[in-house]
C-alpha cells in the first residue's frame, strides 16, 4: 500500500541565513516581549509594585517570556535547534542563568536611579529587555544552536 500522507524527513533542515534568522528571531522575541511585559505588568497591577516584590514580578516575566521564546526560536529560528541533547540544554541552562540574572539586576538598578515618572517601571523593563535581547541572540546563534561546520 501506498501512503499519500507526507513523510518527515530525516535529514535536518537548512539554516534560515543571518538575515532570516535575524527576522524570524525579533518577530518571535516581540511576540515574547509582549507576553513578558504583559506577565509584569499584571504582576505589579495585582500588588507587585514596590521592593521585594517588583524584583520577584521581574523573574517570574523574564521565566515566562524566555522559556516561551526558547521553544520558539528552537523550533522556527535556528536549524541547529532540532539537535536534542544535554548539551544544548546545558548551553540554555548557562545562558539563560545568566541573563537571568542581567536582567533582573538591570530592572531594579533602573527603578532605582531613573526619576519618578509615570513609565518609569515600563523603563525599566525596556531597558532590562534589550539588554538581555542583544545577549540572546549573540549566545543562542553562536553556542546554544551553533550549527556543525561541514
Amino acid at each position: 500500500m501506498v501512503s499519500t500522507e507526507p513523510q518527515e524527513s530525516t535529514q535536518p533542515k537548512a539554516s534560515p541565513g543571518l538575515t532570516g534568522q535575524l527576522v524570524r528571531f525579533v518577530l518571535i522575541g516581540g511576540f515574547c516581549a509582549c507576553l513578558d511585559l504583559g506577565t509584569y505588568t499584571l504582576e505589579r497591577t495585582l500588588g507587585m509594585d514596590h521592593e521585594p516584590w517588583a524584583t520577584v514580578a521581574r523573574a517570574i516575566s523574564f521565566i515566562v517570556g524566555t522559556t516561551t521564546a526558547y521553544f520558539l526560536n528552537r523550533r522556527f529560528t535556528f536549524a541547529a535547534g532540532a539537535k536534542k541533547g544535554a548539551g544544548q540544554i546545558g548551553g540554555f541552562v548557562a545562558l539563560y542563568g545568566t541573563t537571568f540574572f542581567v536582567t533582573v539586576g538591570v530592572n531594579a538598578l533602573m527603578l532605582q536611579v531613573l526619576p519618578e515618572l509615570t513609565w518609569r517601571a515600563t523603563i525599566a523593563w525596556v531597558i532590562s529587555q534589550g539588554t538581555a535581547t542583544a545577549i540572546n541572540f549573540v549566545m543562542l546563534k553562536w553556542v546554544v544552536f551553533r550549527e556543525p561546520v561541514a
